[in-house]
């Protein structure tokens, strides 16, 4: 049963994406008309198609609207040799998986192989469509990846709000992959890493001897990504100042270098993400209105692991494929007793700590099979006799627990948890503000 079908009349075609898929270790094989593919895919279903916009006697959309219906379980990618964006919006509008054009850029093509029947092969069962390693079968997230994929075709803003390590920045890369802009930068500014006395440079650059310490010209985030994507990560952390600076930058198509009296024109897409709820931080003045709203064309929220527990055998599986040859183990399993014992953890740090533990594992096993004792994690992440408490109440107990058990030492506790500290101040906070809530007195 071939991996990959090629559906186009140009033979040089099919030859090329052909010999692309088996390179990388893909079985391969043509079809030269569309009423041509339905019958070998009736016969030999194939897991990816490449079907071209233009085929005789039926076109790429009609067959891809066909495979929908009889073989729903196949991706299909449509191809054409004079693409537009109206096009490639309307082929994913369709459900089509991805959309290229010609000449081919092979880097893409054994992306789109890589990303679709990388993540088939996971041993993730029938986990639902995923983005970039983005494995779920939760609805919420399944409805966020559908979204991602329909905006990634256009050029507004996207704001991403999750917790850390949710994969936010996953899905930024992602939508930048499927945007127009694929082939020029991508950038990405952590906000919260850089101090704010630099964050104006950062992104809007400085001529040289613009203050103490400029001995040189340099490009900001905004110049680098020109004519492509710059994302914003944790920009609730940008002070009000660089704040009003990006409005000004978003609204006009412009920036000035710090130094440079004369403004320089940018065109950039923007995608944010932030882990604040940044409704609160606007009623608490932290940040602007406007610039919300500039920011906030599209939003996009990744919950939090506890609240999809039915993702972590999925995503259990597939960081084991992701990562057994690296640690050059012979594991290819995890026993459905470890499995039950990974649901039942509340996961403070989301799926990048649910990756590291499961990472750590790999290494602590001898055999072929995960067991709940290669899990060796900290004696407070064994979670609660049953009872009526919540994910959310789970993961507090668990965070205080640890805090109290170090001292009060956020960094520690942080380490212990394989979460970030980052993380930790966020739960800190939001504990503090539900304390002060339930200790106000009611109003009559």
């Amino acid at each position: 049963m071939p991996d990959v079908l090629v559906v186009d009349d140009d033979p040089p075609v099919c030859q090329t994406v052909v010999s692309i898929a088996r390179q990388h270790g893909y079985e391969a094989t043509a079809a030269a008309s569309g009423n041509q593919a339905l019958a070998q895919l009736s016969c030999a279903p194939s897991r990816l198609v490449f079907a071209d916009m233009r085929l005789p006697g039926m076109s790429g959309l009609d067959l891809l609207r066909q495979v929908s219906v009889r073989h729903p379980q196949v991706r299909v990618v449509l191809i054409s040799g004079n693409g537009s964006i109206g096009m490639a919006v309307q082929a994913m509008q369709e459900g089509a998986e991805d959309f290229l054009t010609k000449p081919f850029d092979i880097a893409r093509v054994a992306e789109v192989l890589e990303r679709v029947l990388g993540a088939a092969g996971s041993g993730a069962g029938n986990a639902g469509p995923s983005l970039a390693g983005i494995v779920t079968v939760h609805p919420r997230m399944l409805a966020v990846i559908e979204t991602a994929a329909r905006v990634a075709q256009s050029s507004v803003a996207v704001l991403i709000e999750g917790e850390s390590g949710t994969g936010k920045e996953l899905l930024a890369r992602e939508i930048h992959l499927r945007s127009p802009r694929r082939d020029k930068p991508y950038v990405a500014l952590n906000c919260a890493a850089v101090p704010e006395s630099l964050l104006e440079s950062e992104l809007f650059g400085h001529e040289r001897g613009a203050f103490t310490g400029a001995t040189a010209r340099r490009m900001g985030k905004f110049q680098v990504a020109h004519q492509g994507t710059l994302l914003l990560d944790e920009v609730s952390e940008a002070s009000l100042q660089v704040q009003a600076k990006l409005l000004r930058t978003l609204q006009e198509g412009e920036l000035n270098p710090i130094g440079l009296d004369r403004p320089v024109r940018v065109d950039v897409r923007i995608l944010a993400t932030t882990n604040r709820c940044l409704g609160e931080e606007l009623q608490a003045g932290r940040f602007r209105q406007d610039l919300f709203f500039r920011l906030n064309v599209v939003s996009l929220h990744l919950p939090p692991l506890r609240d999809r527990p039915e993702d972590i055998p999925h995503l259990a599986h597939h960081f084991v494929d992701k990562h057994r040859a690296a640690c050059g183990v012979l594991v290819r399993e995890i026993s459905e007793a470890a499995l039950r014992h990974l649901t039942s953890w509340p996961w403070p740090g989301n799926v990048r700590q649910l990756e590291n533990c499961i990472q750590r594992a790999l290494l602590l096993c001898p055999g072929r099979m995960l067991q709940p004792s290669h899990f060796h994690v900290d004696p407070v992440l064994v979670p609660s006799p049953p009872g009526n408490h919540t994910r959310a109440e789970m993961e507090r107990r668990l965070i205080l627990a640890t805090l109290e058990r170090v001292g009060g030492n956020q960094a520690r506790a942080a380490e212990a948890l394989e979460i970030s500290a980052r993380t930790i101040r966020n739960r800190l906070r939001q504990y503090r503000q539900e304390a002060g809530l339930r200790a106000a007195p009611s109003r009559a």
